[in-house]
Order: structure tokens, then C-alpha cells, then sequence
């Protein structure tokens, strides 16, 4: 469900309003990254707070920035209770908002977790809603699969590349050169669109676009690492991607859909349980037929002709 920043700020001003983790002086150790007064920052807390992707990056830098970051957001709320801004009453009517907003949320991952379908979409399933729908998935642009070299030294760079002209598994070079040898193994199995494959590190992008099939690019610095693509497969725009290598998406969709049904159905219930115990009641104070112009309908004559 789509929140907007006001309301995940708040919801986050909410949680530290409510919740503290207090630590003694004598606690304090390598595993603690920070304190704002009472609060301590733990490593296994930061992590849990970065996204896997970004701690598998650079954990040093990502744990730095949200250290940071965690200290920043501490002493200002330490203001803004100093200055007593909890209590003024619109705060309180946005904080009051933002935890209903997060109760809410918390009602539909206790709904759905308890409703689970513990079989999940069948690949059968999704095959069938493919075969359905085949015209909703021809590709708008090309989409391409391709191995993705980020290696420490140039050495290492150029290594990796000569293992793979020699016909070693792109698994074997990616263990003995990769920084990130796991997600540099499970990407090499995904599709992407050319306009979004590698984006953010251009000339990699420019090299996908023009170099062959199994063919390697050259190497090249980019911030400090050295990198290489190597094209294995493409499809191009116009024609239907392999069930294959969609399927898990399809199944995912479909996975939402449900879900989304099976809670509107729980809210459909609860509200009816509501209203048969006579917890809900609606007054109708409103128009039945309200003139939107609030014009009387006898000054509505135009361009009058007995002048």
C-alpha cells in the first residue's frame, strides 16, 4: 500500500517517541556504533535497517551513512521534544494519523500472514494465466541477459576475462573475481530492458547496446572498480519473453492479486460484523440531490429577447 513521506516521517517520529533502547555506559562495545543521550546504536540494528543490496555493496560505507543518518534523526526529535512539539495539537493529530496508518498496515500483514496459502501460486497456475495473456507481455523494448564483471584490481579484471575466453563456468570465474560473487551469479540468470540494464554506470550500458552475443567488452575504471559485461542472450522489442524466465514474476502478480482479494473480503466482513453489532451508524445529513451551482433554476435565462 502507497504511503507518502509525510506519513512514513511520521510514522517513524511515532516508533521514537514510543520506543527507546537504553543501554549502561558498561555495555558499550565494538558492537555499538553510536549514542544520542540515552539511545545506542547497535551494528545488528543498522544492519537490519539496510537493504541487502546496498550492505553487500560496501557494509563499511552503508553502516557509516546510516549511522549518520540514525544520529541526525535522534538529536533533532531530542529538540523537537525539548521544544515540546509532541504536544501542540496538530502534531498530535499527525502523530494520532500516522499510527492509525500503521495499525492499519499492521492489520493487513496480520491478516494476510494468518490467511496464507501455504502452496502459493502453482507454476500450472501461472502457465495457464500466461497462455491467457500472452498479448499483455510482448516486450516494449529489447530485453537482455548478460554477465556483469566488478573486480578489485585490474588484475583481477583481466583475469576473469581470460578465464572465461578459456571456457570456464561463468560461477567459477565469479567465485575467484567478483567483489560480489553471489549477486554477480544470480543477475547473470535475469533478463532486463537494455534501457535499464546497468544504467547507472553508462558505459557499461553503451557496450550492452552494441557488442555481440558471448562477446566481452572492454574493461573499464568505474569509481574505483573495475568492470566488464559479457552479452549471453537478448530478446528483442516485439517478441514474447520465455515463460521461463517470467514465470516467478507472473507468479508473484498473481501472489498480490490474491492477496489484495482475501483482505478485501476480511474488511468486507468486518465491516458487516461491525454493523450487525450496531458499532456503526451512518446519519444522513446529506442532500439527496444537491444543486451543485446553488443557482435558482429561474435566473438561468440567457441573451432575453423582450428588451
Amino acid at each position: 500500500m502507497p504511503k507518502s513521506y509525510t506519513t512514513l516521517f511520521f510514522a517513524i517520529v511515532l516508533g521514537l517517541l514510543s520506543f527507546s533502547c537504553t543501554q549502561t555506559n558498561s555495555s558499550v562495545d565494538k558492537k555499538t556504533l553510536a549514542r544520542v543521550g540515552n539511545e545506542y546504536l547497535t551494528v545488528a540494528e543498522a544492519k537490519s535497517n539496510i537493504p541487502d543490496f546496498v550492505y553487500e555493496k560496501d557494509s563499511v560505507a552503508a553502516l557509516q551513512r546510516y549511522r549518520q543518518e540514525w544520529i541526525n534523526q535522534k538529536v533533532q526529535i531530542n529538540e523537537a521534544q525539548r521544544l515540546g512539539l509532541a504536544e501542540k495539537k496538530e502534531v498530535r493529530k499527525k502523530i494520532q494519523k500516522a499510527k492509525e496508518e500503521v495499525l492499519r498496515e499492521a492489520l493487513r500483514d496480520y491478516v494476510l500472514a494468518s490467511q496464507e496459502d501455504k502452496s502459493g501460486i502453482t507454476d500450472q497456475e501461472a502457465r495457464t494465466f500466461y497462455q491467457a495473456n500472452k498479448k499483455q507481455f510482448v516486450l516494449d523494448e529489447e530485453f537482455v541477459q548478460f554477465r556483469h564483471m566488478q573486480a578489485r584490481t585490474i588484475q583481477d579484471a583481466r583475469s576473469a576475462k581470460r578465464d572465461l575466453l578459456r571456457g570456464i563456468s561463468w560461477t567459477e570465474v565469479a567465485r575467484d573475481y567478483a567483489i560480489n560473487d553471489k549477486a554477480a551469479i544470480e543477475k547473470a540468470d535475469q533478463y532486463q530492458p537494455i534501457s535499464m540494464a546497468l544504467s547507472d554506470i553508462d558505459i557499461m550500458n553503451r557496450y550492452l547496446k552494441i557488442i555481440g552475443h558471448n562477446e566481452i567488452s572492454p574493461i573499464q575504471r568505474v569509481n574505483g572498480v573495475y568492470h566488464f559485461v559479457q552479452l549471453t542472450d537478448s530478446r528483442a522489442k516485439g517478441e514474447l519473453p520465455d515463460l521461463d524466465w517470467l514465470i516467478e514474476k507472473i507468479k508473484g502478480w498473481m501472489q498480490l492479486d490474491r492477496q489484495r482479494r482475501n483482505f478485501s473480503s476480511y474488511a468486507k466482513n468486518l465491516y458487516l460484523k461491525a454493523k450487525s453489532n450496531n458499532e456503526v451508524e451512518s446519519f444522513n445529513v446529506l442532500p439527496s440531490q444537491p444543486n451543485q451551482n446553488n443557482i435558482p433554476q429561474d435566473t438561468l435565462e440567457s441573451n432575453p429577447t423582450d428588451e
